[in-house]
């Protein structure tokens, strides 16, 4: 059995969806691999360090669909344009495992479906225990969230951590996180590192012991809880959010740094800072909007962009992952390979319909959808 890694195709993707030092474990399976070459070099993974571990470097990328199962940092809507020129080179029986963003872009697997390809979405993992060393959402947002803190860094014009210096003390800035999930939590934690006052807000209240945790301040706002189910947020009525964005305009205007994170799986993100409340921040402030690619958070967050207002900087990054390419692959390589794994039954793959994590990953099969939150969208 062939496991093949394909170049990524989408603008600006520098991930890989295998490094290495996975080979092995694969290998150990019984596995062979091969990689269409040059894959993993803007990750900082040349050719001769897979070649060490036995892979094959394939001549061409059509020599690689030649393989049993392709692992994909992105496959279709996860990569909507570059990825239809792959759509027919996929085969019947062929195994597609990546993030393929289906809840938000449905019609590119719908579209792929009929070749027959078993295709799994790692974005529908179930957070269940047995799933947490496959969870790609989670090793990537944690590279986001500590990315978003050096954006922000390199975007205000005055340091982070307060100083003592002979010319007088320097204030320490002040940072605010919305969301305090595994992205909010790294920012907080990066915030902090570089010498940030860091003050935090979740819909959630069981997330205020995190966050004081991480030496930051949870801000309290008279809110009914937003907890919704596997620890994610839930959609509410715009009479919350409206009542949200009030409360959270002082806070706002008080931040040097606001970087946003709150975003509901398959849905548009919720406004949660107006171009009222932007206006009302002191100029040279920064924005980092990480829920962009889905609206934004910021009334006037514009998709890999960077504008200003009234003197704020916002920027809204979709892809902050690649930007931390090396370490970002090697967090999704591991993940990969262990849902990869999970299916190695003696060398060969079995994919069991009754199991927890099949039914909620698996997108198409046999010919057709067959998962049912894209069957009913």
């Amino acid at each position: 059995m062939i496991a093949g890694i394909l170049r990524e195709t989408f603008p600006g993707e520098r991930r890989v969806a295998l490094v290495p030092a996975s080979v092995p474990n694969l290998v150990k399976a019984g596995m062979k691999v091969c990689l269409q070459g040059g894959a993993g070099l803007e990750a900082g993974y040349p050719d001769e360090q897979y070649t060490a571990k036995g892979v094959t470097i394939a001549g061409s990328r059509e020599e690689v669909f030649a393989a049993d199962v392709l692992l994909q940092v992105r496959a279709a809507g996860a990569n909507p344009e570059a990825g239809t020129a792959d759509r027919s080179h996929y085969r019947a029986g062929q195994i597609v495992i990546a993030q393929c963003d289906p809840l938000n872009q449905p019609q590119p697997a719908r579209d792929l479906a009929p070749s027959g390809v078993t295709l799994f979405a790692l974005e529908l993992l179930p957070r269940i225990t047995r799933a947490q060393s496959m969870d790609v959402l989670s090793s990537m947002a944690t590279v986001a969230g500590y990315r978003a803190v050096l954006l922000a860094a390199g975007h205000l014009p005055r340091m982070f951590p307060m100083l003592m210096t002979a010319a007088g003390t320097i204030t320490p800035a002040k940072v605010f996180v919305i969301g305090a999930g595994v992205a909010g939590l790294q920012a907080i934690s990066t915030a902090r590192r570089l010498g940030g006052v860091v003050s935090a807000y979740d819909v959630r209240p069981a997330v205020k012991e995190q966050i004081h945790s991480l030496g930051a301040k949870f801000v309290e706002m008279k809110l009914e809880s937003a907890e919704g189910s596997g620890g994610y947020a839930r959609q509410m009525d715009e009479a919350f959010y409206r009542k949200q964005r009030e409360l959270m305009t002082k806070v706002v205007a008080e931040s040097d740094v606001v970087i946003t994170t709150a975003a509901i799986p398959g849905k548009k993100s919720p406004v949660l800072i107006t171009a009222e409340a932007v206006a009302g921040m002191a100029p040279g402030s920064v924005i980092v909007d990480l829920a962009a690619e889905r609206g934004g958070n910021c009334e006037l967050t514009k998709a890999d962009q960077t504008l200003k207002h009234h003197g704020v900087t916002i920027l809204g990054p979709t892809n902050l992952p690649s930007e931390a390419p090396y370490h970002a692959s090697q967090m999704y390589s591991k993940n990969i390979t262990t849902f990869l794994l999970s299916l190695v039954k003696d060398g060969q793959i079995q994919i069991p319909a009754d199991d927890e994590i099949v039914q909620a990953t698996c997108v198409a099969r046999e010919g057709k959808i067959v998962n049912p939150q894209l069957a009913t969208s």
